[in-house]
C-alpha cells in the first residue's frame, strides 16, 4: 500500500452489538492488521431517538472480548478526535453551510405532514418515492422569509437531474446508478444533527480513512457519498461492501429481529477465539478446506480477493462444532481456569463454595472431550462436586444385568475397593477386571453398575479415571447408597 491503511468501525449505539454488525469490525481489524494499518473506533451516536443507555459500553466490551483492539477511539484517544459524532456537530453544520454557499445544497422547509402526504400520493400512483424538490429553487429572500416565520429547515443535497454515476467496489466491481433514481437527500436535520450521509463523509475525510468496509446494504447509498466528496473537493476512500450474514430463514441478522448479542455467546460459554474464527469464515476463506486457524494465521493470510459476494448463513451447528474443537485443543490448565467461573455460577447451590481450583484442574481432562460450551460443564460434571446423589434402581438393570446381579456386584466391589491402599486408575482397572472374572460376569456389566453407583448416570467420562478423581471415600459412600436402594427395591 502506498498510503497507510486507515479503517474505521463506526457503530450506532442503538442496541446490543450482535454478529451481524461485529462482523464488519472483524474485517476492519483484519485489513488493518494485515497491512500494518490503523483500526479506528468511532461512535455514530447522532440517532438521538434510538440511542440506548449502556450500548456503547456493551459494544466496547464485546470488541475487547473478541480481541479487536482499536488504535484510535474512545478510551484510547488519537489525533483526529473527538470520536463521538455527537461531539462533532459544529463540523457538520459548517460543512452543510459550505455546500449551500457553493450551490451544492439548499434549505428545505417542507413540513413532516407535507412529506408524508407526498409519499402517500406517490405510492398511490405507483411512483418511485422520493422528495419532489419543492424547495430546490427557493431564492435567498424566500428562505429568509420562511426563517422569519419560525419555520424550521433541513439541508438537502442537490443531486444532478440527469446522467449517471459508476462506483467502484473492491468486491463487487463497477456498479452504475442513474441520478433520476436518487432524490435530494437530507444532509443536516432541523435539530442540527447530521444524517449518516453527511457525517460519515465529513468524518472519514477528517480521519483520513482509506477504506470503508461496510455491509452490502450500503451500496445504494454510495453514489450519494461520492457526490458529496465531489462537491467538497475531497478524495474519497475505497469501498469494500461485504455480503450480509443471514439466519437460517435467510433473513438478515439484526438487532430488531432478536439476533443474539456477542456477549450472550460469551455468557453461554463460547470461546472468543472460536467465535472469531467462525465469523471470519462467514464471508472469507483461505481455501476450500481450511477452517481452524489461529488469529495470527488469519491476519497473515487475509486478503480482499477471498471475500465472498453472496450472503452466508449463520450456521449454529458449525459454531458448536468449532467451539468444541477449540475447547479440546486448549491446554488443561487454561481450560480449567475458564471453566471455574462457569462451574461456580451453574453448579447446584448445595455444592460448597468456593470451588477447589486444583480439583477442577484434576477433572478437566475427563470432561473436555464431551462439552461443546463452557456452560455445559456444570450439568455434565455436577456429580464430581455433589456430596449426595439420588440413585434410580432402574438404571442398574439392563438386558444383560438383573437387579440381583447388580446388587451382588456392588457388594463385592465395595469389599474389594475398601481394601485398596492406592485408589489410582491402573489399580482400579486391575482390581475390577479381576472381580468381574470372579463373579462370572462380563467386565462391561460390572463397569456399568459401578458407573451408575459412582455418578448416578449411565453415561460419564471414563470410569476408572472418574472414580480415581472422586476418591475412595466418596466412591464407597455412593456404592453403599446404591446397595441400599437396590436392597430396598
Amino acid at each position: 500500500m502506498t498510503v497507510p491503511v486507515r479503517v474505521r468501525f463506526a457503530p450506532s449505539p442503538t442496541g446490543k452489538v450482535h454478529a451481524g454488525n461485529i462482523h464488519t469490525a472483524i474485517f476492519d481489524y483484519l485489513w488493518a492488521r494485515h497491512t500494518g494499518g490503523t483500526f479506528i473506533l468511532r461512535i455514530e451516536d447522532t440517532d438521538v431517538e434510538r440511542k440506548e443507555a449502556g450500548a456503547v459500553e456493551h459494544m466496547m466490551e464485546a470488541l475487547k472480548w473478541l480481541g479487536l483492539d482499536w488504535d484510535e477511539g474512545p478510551g484510547v484517544g488519537g489525533p483526529y478526535g473527538p470520536y463521538y459524532q455527537s461531539q462533532r456537530l459544529p463540523l457538520y453544520k459548517a460543512a452543510a453551510e459550505k455546500l449551500v454557499a457553493d450551490g451544492h445544497a439548499y434549505y428545505c422547509f417542507c413540513s413532516t405532514e407535507r412529506l408524508e402526504a407526498m409519499h402517500q400520493q406517490q405510492e398511490a400512483n405507483k411512483q418511485l418515492t422520493g422528495y419532489d424538490r419543492a424547495c430546490r429553487n427557493l431564492t435567498a429572500e424566500e428562505c429568509k422569509a420562511k426563517e422569519s416565520q419560525g419555520i424550521k429547515s433541513v439541508v438537502r443535497f442537490k443531486v444532478p437531474l440527469e446522467g449517471q454515476m459508476t462506483i467502484h467496489d473492491l468486491i463487487y466491481g463497477d456498479i452504475s446508478f442513474d441520478y433520476k433514481n436518487i432524490d435530494d437527500f437530507v444532509m443536516l436535520k432541523s435539530d442540527g444533527y447530521p444524517t449518516y450521509h453527511l457525517a460519515n463523509v465529513v468524518d472519514d475525510t477528517a480521519m483520513k480513512i482509506t477504506h470503508v468496509i461496510r455491509g452490502e446494504e450500503w451500496i445504494s447509498s454510495t453514489p450519494r457519498h461520492l457526490l458529496m466528496y465531489q462537491a467538497f473537493g475531497y478524495t474519497p476512500p475505497q469501498y469494500i461492501h461485504m455480503a450480509m450474514i443471514v439466519g437460517a430463514d435467510r433473513a438478515k441478522l439484526s438487532k430488531r429481529r432478536g439476533a443474539i448479542s456477542i456477549l450472550e455467546y460469551r455468557d453461554m460459554g463460547y470461546l472468543s477465539e472460536a467465535l472469531f474464527n467462525f465469523l471470519v469464515l462467514i464471508g472469507w476463506s483461505l481455501d476450500d478446506k481450511t477452517e481452524i486457524m489461529t488469529r495470527q494465521q488469519i491476519i497473515e493470510k487475509f486478503s480482499l480477493e477471498r471475500m465472498g459476494r453472496t450472503a452466508a448463513a449463520f450456521n449454529q451447528d458449525k459454531l458448536d462444532w468449532m467451539n468444541g474443537v477449540y475447547i479440546r485443543n486448549l491446554p488443561f490448565d487454561d481450560l480449567a481456569d475458564r471453566l471455574l467461573p462457569f462451574l461456580d455460577r451453574y453448579l447446584p447451590p448445595e455444592v460448597k463454595r468456593p470451588l477447589d481450583a486444583v480439583y477442577v484442574k484434576e477433572i478437566t481432562p475427563l470432561i473436555k472431550e464431551r462439552i461443546i460450551t463452557l456452560k455445559e460443564a456444570a450439568a455434565y460434571a455436577d456429580f464430581f462436586f455433589l456430596d449426595n446423589l439420588t440413585h434410580d434402581a432402574a438404571k442398574f438393570v439392563d438386558k444383560k444385568t438383573d437387579a440381583a446381579t447388580a446388587l451382588k456386584a456392588l457388594k463385592s466391589a465395595e469389599e474389594k475397593l475398601s481394601a485398596l491402599d492406592d485408589f489410582n486408575r491402573d489399580q482400579l482397572e486391575t482390581t475390577l477386571r479381576s472381580l468381574a472374572e470372579t463373579l462370572g460376569i462380563k467386565a462391561g456389566q460390572l463397569f456399568n453398575v459401578l458407573r451408575v453407583a459412582a455418578t448416578a448416570r449411565d453415561a460419564t467420562p471414563p470410569l476408572f479415571e472418574t472414580m480415581a478423581a472422586l476418591g475412595q471415600d466418596r466412591c464407597l459412600q455412593r456404592i453403599k447408597s446404591a446397595i441400599a436402594v437396590l436392597s430396598k427395591n
